[in-house]
Order: structure tokens, then C-alpha cells, then sequence
């Protein structure tokens, strides 16, 4: 197969790109070039896609004996990514970054530049399972080790995408073993520290960052109650489950901290309370998409007309809404929901896709804007943005 790997500058797309020469492929390697102003990237162990990236990747290439090229995707990731965090801020949600990478630039915009010049398949280093059914339809799996699975990312794979990824780490018990595979191997990345953080905000400083992005103003910090408790400078500037930087002033009645249980952009608010009061179990999630193809049920769903309230069947999943976060069993549906977003009285009536999540057990600190990725066993079923994270027995305070 004519195979692309994609070349973060990192020890594992190194061993995933050396895996895909030794299986006898004709490889080709590629950097992404995110940025195009020195600086704006971070280096070192707490970023990814940096010119000294760059220079690690063309080395594994050299080595390898592969063609080695850098493709400028700096616009897109602009607009896809970093323009996407901010106006999701603006909007008092908390995005993943990460995710957005994933969807927009290293699959959708790099598997349509692949393909179009001949490429079989994309490989990448992520440590996650692609595999096909009885019927040849491909679906994604949790790697074999689950310390380092990171199937939860490529949640926003779709059917079409998984024809043409491939992920060569799937099957390895641990990174001691991909960094003693890379020192063999002669890589000078076999001892690189693993990246993390978002590669974007340099200095690593998120607060500061929005605030040179994002019109602020001063607003209330509000208790459950509707007291006002103290001011804030911007609500964009927090997130759900945030203890640290109130500045309230004076302790809660009972002496314990207080969070942030949630973020009301349109009134500029910030709402706080007690830890216990993080706790939800039901999320409503938005923009579905499937890794593979639906299960039966949403399928037969999916293909009749929308109605207002209309649902699909209950189907278990298990649900997780951090990349290194326990999943949580759970109970699912898809329901047609009025879009108030997009409806007016002057309009004809617009309906939204949501996905329902009951938990069966609470979850803390979830917050609009991340991602749920539902599983069935070691399975990607899909995932959704969330919307709405709440508990049944608070739904007022989500309500405004």
C-alpha cells in the first residue's frame, strides 16, 4: 500500500512510521506546519508540531530512507482550531483543542490531501485499534493497553475515515516498549519527552491568553441562591469545576470551597457552590458523529423524518468525558429538540440532534464544550460535544 505517515516529531509516530516501512509499504512522511510565526507554538516537552519538531521528524526520515515533506496547514489550523477555542469560550463552553486537531487537520484536512494524491492510508502513532466486521465495515477500538489508550481522541473519526487510517502502536503493551524500539532503532527521539498542554498558548498561561483574544468585562460571582458573592473580570476567562482564582474574599458559610458550577455568558455571570453540587448525571450533547457505522437502532432513528421530541431507542454504552477519565456506564438516546439557537417567532421552526446520556453513577466538574465518547466494550461508538451537563434534581440552575 502507498501509506502516509503523519510525523509529529514525537517517538511514536517515529516507530508507527518505522513499522509501516518493515511491513514492506511504500511510505512517504509528512510534518504539519501549524503556524507560520516563530514563537506562537510551544516547545520542548509541552508542545507539538515546532520547527525542532520538524527537524526530529526529517531525521526518523532519513534514517528510514523515506521521502520526507512539511505541509503547511497553518490557515486551516487557525480557523478549525484556534478560532474554534475562542469563539467556544466566548460562548462560556470549555472545548478540547485536541479533539478539534484531530477532527479538522490531522484526518479530515490531511486524509482529503492524502487520498486525492493516491494515498491507500494514513498512519499515525495514536495507540488505538482499527478493525472490521463480519461485513468488512471498519470500527475503532480501545488499544490493548489501556493505560495508554487513546481512542477517546479519535472519537470524531467517521466511517469514511476509518477506511483509510491505520495505527501500527495498537497492539503494544507499553511506551517503555516503543522508546527500547526506537533507541534500537537508532531514532534520537527514543528518550523526546511526550508533549502535552495546548501547543498554541506559549507561554501555557490559558487565562492570559483569552484575555488578549477575548473582550472581557467585569461581572457578578453568584451562589446557587442569586446572592452575589464578588466580582469577576471576564466569565470567559473560567470553567466548570474551577476552585482556584475566585477571589471571593470571605469563605462559604460552612467553611468549605467553593467551584464554579457553571458559566452564563449572556448575563456575564459566574455561578459557585460547594463541591457536592459538581455532581450531574444526565448530559445532552450536540453535533453526533459515528466512528463507523451507527448501531441498528440509531440507524433506523436517523432515517426517518425529524418530529419535534421525537427519540430513538435506549442503547447502553459506557461514557467517558476526559481522555484519561474512567468511563461511566450509562443508558443513551437521540432526541429531536427545538434549536432555540436558530428558531425565532418570525421563522419556521428548526429542530437539533441531541444525544441523551443518563449516567449511572454522578459525574464532577463537566463542563459545555468538551466531549463525550460513548463505547460499547473496547468499541467507539461516536462521540458529541457537550451541551448541557447537569443533575435531574438541579435542572434549574442549567435552565438560564
Amino acid at each position: 500500500m502507498k501509506i502516509l505517515a503523519a510525523m509529529s516529531g514525537g517517538v511514536d509516530s517515529a516507530v508507527a512510521a518505522a513499522r509501516a516501512v518493515e511491513a514492506g509499504h511504500d511510505v512517504v512522511g509528512v510534518h504539519l506546519a501549524l503556524s507560520r510565526m516563530p514563537g506562537t507554538l510551544r516547545t520542548g516537552s509541552r508542545g507539538c508540531c515546532t520547527i525542532e519538531d520538524s527537524m526530529d521528524a526529517r531525521r526518523v526520515c532519513d534514517q528510514l530512507g523515506i521521502p520526507f515533506y512539511v505541509w503547511d496547514f497553518s490557515e486551516r489550523f487557525k480557523e478549525d482550531v484556534v478560532d474554534d477555542f475562542i469563539s467556544e469560550y466566548e460562548a462560556g463552553r470549555t472545548p478540547n483543542p485536541c479533539m478539534r486537531c484531530n477532527e479538522k487537520i490531522k484526518f479530515a484536512a490531511l486524509l482529503e490531501k492524502a487520498v486525492a494524491l493516491g494515498f491507500d492510508a494514513v498512519v499515525t502513532g495514536h495507540y488505538a485499534k482499527v478493525i472490521s466486521d463480519e461485513n468488512g465495515n471498519r470500527e475503532l477500538h480501545r488499544a490493548a493497553t489501556w493505560a495508554k489508550d487513546q481512542s477517546y481522541v479519535l472519537g470524531v473519526l467517521t466511517h469514511e475515515q476509518l477506511k483509510h487510517a491505520w495505527f501500527p502502536l495498537a497492539d503494544t503493551p507499553s511506551k517503555d516498549e516503543v522508546r527500547a524500539e526506537a533507541a534500537r532503532r537508532g531514532f534520537s527521539v527514543a528518550k523526546k519527552p511526550d508533549s502535552y498542554d495546548i501547543c498554541f498558548i506559549p507561554e501555557g498561561d490559558t487565562r492570559a491568553w483569552l484575555e488578549d483574544h477575548i473582550q472581557m468585562s467585569e461581572g457578578n460571582i453568584k451562589d446557587t441562591q442569586g446572592n452575589v458573592l464578588g466580582q469577576h473580570p471576564g466569565a470567559q476567562a473560567y470553567t466548570v469545576g474551577q476552585r482556584k482564582g475566585l477571589a471571593i474574599g470571605r469563605p462559604a458559610p460552612d467553611g468549605k470551597p467553593r467551584f464554579v458550577l457553571e458559566i452564563r455568558p449572556k448575563t456575564n455571570e459566574v455561578i459557585v457552590g460547594s463541591k457536592d453540587l459538581l455532581a450531574i448525571d444526565r448530559i445532552r450533547g450536540i453535533r453526533t458523529t459515528w466512528a463507523g457505522l451507527p448501531i441498528d437502532c440509531v440507524q433506523e432513528f436517523l432515517h426517518k423524518t425529524p418530529e419535534l421530541n421525537a427519540r430513538s431507542d435506549s442503547f447502553e454504552v459506557t461514557t467517558q468525558v476526559r481522555a484519561h477519565a474512567d468511563p461511566v456506564a450509562s443508558t443513551a438516546y437521540m432526541q429531536w429538540v427545538l434549536d432555540d439557537e436558530n428558531t425565532t417567532d418570525t421563522e419556521k421552526t428548526s429542530l437539533r440532534l441531541e444525544t441523551v446520556v443518563h449516567l449511572n453513577e454522578g459525574l464532577r466538574g463537566v463542563a459545555p464544550g468538551q466531549t463525550m465518547v460513548m463505547y460499547q466494550g473496547t468499541r467507539v461508538l461516536g462521540q458529541a460535544t457537550i451541551n448541557c451537563a447537569y443533575s435531574t434534581e438541579r435542572e434549574d440552575i442549567n435552565a438560564s
